[in-house]
């Protein structure tokens, strides 16, 4: 084969990873922009109901978002045995969740984290493992959570109660489907080529795990962060519902947004756009919200924790890099 050959193989399998990365980010998207069109009457009234809610019980929502952050920035510290600068962890996580609405499947806020860490003097070995360690138990934790719950709470989620009116779409099936098709293929065309770096990054992983249960301190941050960070997510609707004055129980709404969460994981749509919203707008209708109230309350949680944020969250990470902490 001759350079020019090589050359042109290798620009076509780059190609066509990039193509697959693009469906596995716009069909989640597309998805929420088709279901948007057939039901704008219902975004419609669901925007004038949250127009209407309750403004002390949006200023909760808004301090749980807040706390969120601070949630990330302790679970990050439990990560690593290195003590952290707070202030500028803490403001590395608030620019890191604008990066993760910018890219898919939480690549803009690890890298954040990453060069964070590596600007500390963390080799790349471990900081690439830390975020590893703190991803594995915001996983068990959340798994952990979701099936405590529905222990307790068996009945808070009917499926029986959505009804075609509501936000219950073949859009939805299909995005969950087909962005499932493409994260499997893409771990087929990764698979070979990072398997060698997994092995190294698990040993290394391990490595710091010992290290860090070794300190009662880290230990805390690390599963108390990762507990309390879906606890303030699950917080922020709560307070969206009571604020749309919605008799859906609280179970039922911490339940939905586990259950949503979960699922939104697996499409690497950037910060779950199309994706969270649907499943999330989907799963409240479950435990017992109107198609509206549902709606409204997607709406009121990603003002929230999205919306309102994103711009200062940029400035923030521009400052940051400007300032070379990142």
């Amino acid at each position: 084969m001759t350079l020019a050959q090589a050359e042109r193989v290798k620009w076509q399998g780059g190609w066509q990873r990039t193509s697959v990365r693009s469906m596995a980010v716009l069909i989640p998207v597309l998805a929420l922009a088709v279901l948007a069109g057939r039901r704008w009457s219902l975004i419609d009234s669901s925007a004038d109901q949250l127009g209407a809610a309750d403004r002390q019980w949006l200023a909760v929502a808004a301090a749980a978002a807040v706390m969120t952050w601070i949630c990330s920035a302790t679970a990050q510290q439990g990560a690593v045995v290195e003590s952290l600068p707070p202030g500028r962890l803490l403001a590395t996580q608030f620019a890191a969740s604008a990066a993760n609405h910018l890219l898919p499947a939480g690549v803009g806020g690890n890298a954040v984290n990453l060069r964070f860490l590596l600007r500390r003097g963390l080799p790349p070995g471990r900081s690439a493992a830390a975020l590893g360690v703190r991803a594995v138990a915001a996983a068990v934790v959340r798994v952990g959570m979701l099936l405590i719950l529905l222990a307790v709470f068996p009945h808070a989620l009917k499926v029986d109660r959505v009804t075609p009116a509501g936000p219950a779409h073949p859009v939805l099936i299909v995005s969950v489907v087909a962005g499932c098709a493409v994260a499997g293929a893409l771990l087929l065309l990764l698979a070979g080529r990072v398997r060698d770096r997994v092995r190294t990054f698990f040993g290394t992983m391990v490595v710091d795990v010992r290290a860090l249960h070794c300190k009662s301190a880290r230990v805390a941050a690390l599963w108390g962060g990762s507990l309390a960070f879906p606890v303030m997510h699950a917080t922020v609707l709560v307070a969206v519902i009571q604020a749309l004055n919605a008799p859906v129980p609280v179970s039922g709404v911490v339940l939905a947004y586990l259950f949503a969460s979960t699922a939104a994981a697996w499409l690497p749509a950037p910060g779950g756009l199309g994706s969270l919203d649907a499943a999330l707008a989907f799963t409240l209708v479950t435990a017992g919200a109107s198609a509206v109230v549902a709606t409204s309350a997607v709406l009121g949680y990603r003002l929230v924790t999205v919306w309102l944020p994103l711009i200062p969250g940029v400035l923030v990470l521009a400052a940051l890099m400007r300032r070379r902490v990142l």
